[in-house]
């Protein structure tokens, strides 16, 4: 008998052990307590740099300097309020400029989540670098300062203006015109200021002369004109055109349009002549790269620009004298991430070639050659920047299990500016699991790429609960570490989480998202126009209802945005393989949805379009949805309209669908608060748990 009762509590302490296991061994609070860093920039001159960190959901300035490289906190703020930091700038005198505030919705409303009774504001400030106390200039947005960094301009309530970085220093209009103004660009000798006038249907770019006190506009067209760039001497002004077409509407395929151009402006004449046209087919809708402009003026008069007439989005570079274009990075991956060395002999650049699923640096002559690898080959890395002093090379960094940092670049190793302690004492490394590579096919044959989270004490034959992830966009890339994007470093974050729990956790990077190559990211009838991705949902589900290691009875699914609408969709049309979903402010009817990208989209007057458009959507096959769902949403969301969730709740109340959900007043699209994503992915963990876990 004592050994019966000895062998019993072996087998009770085993079992206790594996629960608390599988019941976490972190908890969500210490896997989320890791700063993310952003708008990585480095000074004109010498070796600077500086950064944002968010460090739940408190947000300041950091700066490091060569040879040390220690970083210092020069902002302090203390709160969780929600207040983004953006768009800092290197200006003279050992001075930072900044943004702090977030970009107004239609009606002018600047993002409060926390209902704060003061309203909120987007203001531009400075900060010494020895981090005196911040100074705030002005409110407004898109700041540039001069060449010699002691004048600012920037736009307030449709205007530009300009003002002396001096505390005392007072403000001065520049011109008002019809439309609004944008992307004020400063010529290398500070006599003028090019910018773009924003007209709906088309825009222009012009440029101010402060002597004359006078605007000249460059061609004007009906096109769109756009992201004007200097030449070194300030002689010419080189910018982008693309024609307008106001029949295309977002959410559905594009692979061909009206072929976009570069052009070539004498800015003391004006006179403009087209240098590149981009050939008719693939390649001639323009592709945009996460840069500070998408036109680079490179040494020897050469424009780097992006274009994938390859069907890849890659950089090329045109000699302006000789009239030829050269690929800088053949071959079949994508560019992302792109910037240029001070002297302009280089460009930077992050990729995912020969590593799909992954990024990392690169650097290439701008007039052309081989490019060279610059960060290891394990890990990801983006948002590269070459300091002006020594040519020091900065990137953002993380892996499969460390969490977005700074890093610098040494040989061909990574040199972190903060110790993990810095980053997050809290941060459970050590305990998070690798994900792993997947492939599997779609409904339709189509092979669709994923990442697979395996729970870290899983034994043989041991069949578990499992969810798919969906990411929002469409237009990302999910990737095989902690993402550059903090709203997706996040998701990365609750899989872990999930995974850690005892999860089987798939995510998918389904057609229409990028990293793929064009043809994959404008799949035929994707979206709004049928769907399509509707297969790899299904294909995914069928994946883990495959998998020995996975209860095909206790599959679920969640995702944000464009995630959402894949998690509705799978609820609506395949309840029978989804037991459950969590949908964080998804997209339900592709009508309403269009229409706040497009305001003038009027469904009446595209019938066709709209038809297909609904049937595309998970309100067109609501009397199938059976399974339970977790429905999450703030009531400020300026991508996806907040009725969408309001309208999909009313319709479920009245087919008796078990519902659940979190709402937050206030908050945006991209949650604000830190607060509100633990809330979130709190209530995403103990939904699941209930439904899928301890599901009988």
């Amino acid at each position: 008998m004592k050994k019966l009762i000895i062998i019993a509590c072996l087998l009770l302490t085993t079992h206790l052990i594996q629960s608390q296991s599988e019941n976490s061994p972190f908890s969500l609070e210490a896997i989320l307590s890791a700063s993310f860093p952003t708008d990585l920039v480095a000074s004109t001159s010498g070796d600077q740099v500086a950064w944002v960190l968010n460090k739940e959901g408190v947000r300041n300035i950091w700066t490091a300097s060569g040879p040390q490289w220690s970083p210092k906190q020069i902002t302090t703020y203390d709160k969780d309020d929600g207040q983004a930091i953006s768009q800092l700038m290197f200006g003279a005198n050992e001075t930072l400029v900044y943004i702090r505030g977030g970009d107004p919705n239609r009606r002018g409303e600047i993002p409060n989540p926390t209902s704060n009774v003061n309203k909120a504001k987007k203001q531009i400030w400075k900060i010494q670098l020895d981090g005196s106390s911040p100074i705030m200039l002005t409110d407004g947005s898109a700041p540039a300062l001069s060449p010699d960094g002691n004048t600012l301009s920037y736009i307030r309530a449709g205007r530009v203006w300009v003002r002396p970085l001096a505390d005392s220093a007072m403000a001065k209009q520049l011109f008002a015109l019809r439309g609004g103004p944008s992307s004020l660009r400063w010529s290398p000798t500070g006599k003028k200021l090019a910018f773009v006038s924003n007209r709906g249907d088309h825009s222009f770019v012009g440029i101010y002369d402060f002597e004359a006190n006078a605007i000249q506009y460059l061609q004007p067209s009906v096109d769109r004109d756009q992201n004007p760039v200097w030449s070194p001497d300030g002689s010419q002004l080189a910018f982008i055109r693309i024609p307008n077409e106001k029949q295309i509407l977002p959410f559905s395929p594009r692979r061909t349009a009206l072929p976009w151009s570069i052009q070539l402006a004498d800015a003391e004449t004006g006179a403009v002549r087209e240098v590149w046209k981009a050939p008719k087919g693939a390649g001639s809708a323009f592709r945009f790269i996460s840069a500070n402009n998408q036109l680079l003026w490179g040494a020897d008069d050469h424009l780097i620009f992006p274009w994938e007439g390859d069907g890849w989005t890659h950089l090329y570079t045109l000699s302006i004298a000789e009239g030829t274009a050269e690929c800088l990075t053949p071959g079949e991956f994508e560019v992302q991430f792109v910037s240029q060395s001070p002297d302009r002999e280089y460009i930077l650049y992050s990729s995912n070639q020969d590593d799909i699923d992954r990024q990392h640096i690169w650097r290439v002559p701008a007039q052309g050659g081989a490019a060279q690898q610059l960060s290891p080959k394990r890990g990801i890395q983006w948002s590269p920047v070459m300091t002006a002093g020594r040519g020091a090379v900065l990137c953002l960094a993380s892996s499969g299990t460390a969490a977005a940092h700074v890093a610098r670049v040494q040989g061909a190793g990574l040199i972190p500016l903060m110790s993990d302690a810095e980053r997050g004492a809290a941060f459970p490394k050590d305990q998070l699991v690798e994900p792993v590579a997947v492939e599997f096919p779609a409904a339709d044959g189509m092979m669709i790429h994923g990442q697979l989270f395996l729970p870290p004490t899983q034994q043989e034959e041991e069949k578990r609960p499992a969810v798919l992830f969906f990411h929002g966009g469409s237009r990302r890339q999910m990737l095989l570490g902690f993402h550059h994007r903090g709203y997706y470093h996040n998701a990365y974050a609750m899989n872990q989480y999930l995974a850690s729990k005892g999860y089987v956790v798939l995510s998918v990077n389904y057609r229409s998202g990028i990293g793929y190559g064009m043809k994959f990211r404008e799949a035929l009838n994707y979206g709004a126009q049928g769907a399509s991705e509707y297969n790899d949902v299904i294909g995914a589900g069928l994946y883990l209802r495959g998998r020995a290691d996975v209860d095909p009875d206790r599959i679920g699914l969640w995702g944000g945005s464009y995630g959402g609408y894949l998690t509705a969709l799978g609820l609506a049309k395949a309840s029978d393989l989804f037991a459950a979903g969590v949908d964080i402010h998804g997209v339900h009817d592709w009508n309403v949805v269009i229409r706040n990208f497009v305001p003038s989209y009027n469904p009446e007057r595209a019938a066709a379009f709209a038809k297909l458009a609904y049937q595309s959507s998970p309100m067109a096959f609501i009397d199938g949805w059976k399974s339970p769902v977790l429905v999450i949403h703030g009531d400020d969301d300026r991508n996806v309209p907040f009725s969408e969730t309001v309208d999909l709740v009313e319709a479920l109340r009245h087919r008796d669908v078990h519902l659940e959900q979190l709402i937050f007043p206030d908050e945006v699209h991209g949650f604000l608060l830190h607060k509100n994503w633990l809330a979130a992915y709190r209530a995403t963990a103990d939904f699941f748990d209930r439904m899928l876990k301890n599901k009988p």
